[in-house]
């Protein structure tokens, strides 16, 4: 049974950093594409970064030069480091797994919450 769970969210001030993880179950993690989506309220889900199963990386312009996307496949584990939030980072980000991001399984999300 796939599982995907994300940790690592919270409430922070705009500038801040947190580093996102997501620990995985039931696949083998590295031979799959993975990444993250996020959604605001009311807004649609948001495609924010993917990581392929060879290492490369490609991101959301909004999140470009910001957000770090990583893996460590010995710990089947997904990581997003989020740095200089803004409050438009608010939303909810999920853990999706590949090849297609956007219609893979999906964890249960982190809050995460960017404000004064």
């Amino acid at each position: 049974q796939v599982q995907l769970v994300e940790s690592g969210g919270g409430f922070v001030q705009p500038g801040a950093s947190l580093k996102l993880s997501c620990v995985t179950s039931g696949f083998p993690f590295k031979d799959f594409t993975m990444g993250w989506l996020r959604q605001a309220p009311g807004k649609h889900l948001e495609w924010v970064s993917t990581n392929t199963k060879i290492g490369g990386s490609t991101y959301a312009d909004a999140v470009r030069g910001r957000f770090i996307i990583s893996r460590d496949n010995d710990k089947s584990t997904l990581y997003l480091q989020m740095n200089n939030l803004k409050p438009e980072d608010t939303a909810m980000y999920y853990c999706a797994q590949g090849p297609v991001i956007t219609v893979g399984a999906r964890g249960q999300g982190t809050q995460v919450t960017v404000s004064t």
